[in-house]
């Protein structure tokens, strides 16, 4: 008897709260009205939307050789210094020639001399006091000298090393007077104005690799600086071992910062555009559906359903259901629900970057 009575006293208390609230104007989503919820809010904005791969690359020289002597022989001179810049054509070593430029002015004097014989006998053949018969000889004559002067001036050449491009040498590895032969390495030359940068990409981007597509670098050398370039090669061949495929880029070098052999992190950009972004915690997943919450401009909340494009840490790109301009919902969605009022706070902004691996 006594728990009846009070649970009529709770029924009859509960009863004069609801007239209470319904003579002030309230209904049943009063309960949510009473207290306005104050959420963070994003503002939809159009940026720049980059979609990335990455990678490791080994840079390399856009030109590299081992320069080395053609003949044996002892060295002359030597006209570099270890690490120098050289230009294309400089001359870098000196061979002793003495031997081949005596043969070299041997084979000079020899075809003026055959030169001058056919001149007079191409006279007396005009007077036709000598078959042309011998002229005919002395043109096969003036043909052979020429030859052997250009076999000896092919020799005395080789005595005379330059440098085929322009770029740096590496270490010096001659001395005066020491004795060379075919294949002795002199120095090395690399051209490192515009360098290479070769570097795997899985086969599954294939279909994404497009050549000039923009690339970013970074080597531990110099962490704080970035280094762009551009895709100039893909290789024709995936590796049937890493299902992997060769990219080859180049990257601009003109403080020689980068060298061959460094290992080079790298971002290849597969695809750019505008596009609007919101923060990732913003979306609502029901589903096969994802939901926004969005606040008008009376500070009502609505529910947008939306279609999302390029994910990233922490950002998505949406592509249907809102407008640029628009604040959506990032922090307390779990408080409001669609049709309240609500209290909000700007967040700080973002930015789109998608990554794979």
């Amino acid at each position: 008897m006594k728990s009846t009575l009070i649970i009529g006293v709770i029924a009859l208390a509960a009863l004069a709260v609801g007239v209470w609230y319904k003579e002030r104007g309230g209904t049943q989503g009063a309960v949510y009205s009473a207290s306005v919820p104050s959420v963070v809010v994003a503002t939809v904005q159009r940026e720049a939307v980059r979609r990335e791969v990455e990678a490791l690359g080994t840079v390399k020289s856009r030109e590299s050789v081992v320069l080395s002597a053609k003949v044996t022989e002892k060295v002359d001179q030597v006209h570099f210094s270890d690490g120098q810049q050289v230009h294309r054509g400089e001359l870098l070593v000196t061979l002793r020639s003495g031997e081949q430029q005596a043969k070299v002015r041997a084979a000079e004097a020899n075809l003026k001399e055959q030169e001058r014989e056919y001149r007079r006998i191409e006279g007396l053949v005009r007077r036709n006091t000598i078959a042309r018969s011998e002229l005919d000889r002395l043109q096969t004559d003036i043909e052979v000298a020429r030859a052997v002067l250009a076999q000896n001036q092919a020799e005395l050449d080789a005595r005379y090393i330059h440098a085929p491009f322009a770029g740096l040498l590496g270490f010096r590895q001659i001395s005066p007077g020491a004795l060379v032969t075919p294949g002795t390495v002199l120095t090395t030359l690399d051209d490192l104005a515009i360098v290479k940068l070769d570097f795997a990409v899985s086969e599954q981007f294939i279909g994404q690799l497009r050549l000039g597509s923009a690339i970013e670098g970074q080597v531990a050398a110099f962490p704080e600086q970035r280094f762009a370039g551009r895709v100039t090669g893909i290789d024709s061949r995936v590796n049937p071992l890493t299902r992997a495929i060769v990219v080859r880029a180049e990257i601009a070098n003109p403080q020689l910062l980068l060298r061959p052999g460094m290992l080079m992190t790298l971002q290849l950009i597969v695809d750019q555009h505008a596009g609007l972004v919101v923060p990732e915690e913003a979306l609502i997943a029901r589903q096969q559906d994802q939901f926004l919450f969005v606040v008008t401009p009376d500070k009502v909340v609505e529910q947008r359903r939306v279609e999302v494009g390029y994910r990233s840490r922490g950002s998505a790109e949406i592509t249907s259901g809102i407008a640029e301009g628009e604040q959506i919902i990032t922090r307390g969605i779990e408080r409001v629900r669609p049709g309240q009022t609500v209290e909000t706070r700007v967040a700080e902004r973002f930015s789109f970057r998608e990554v794979s691996g």
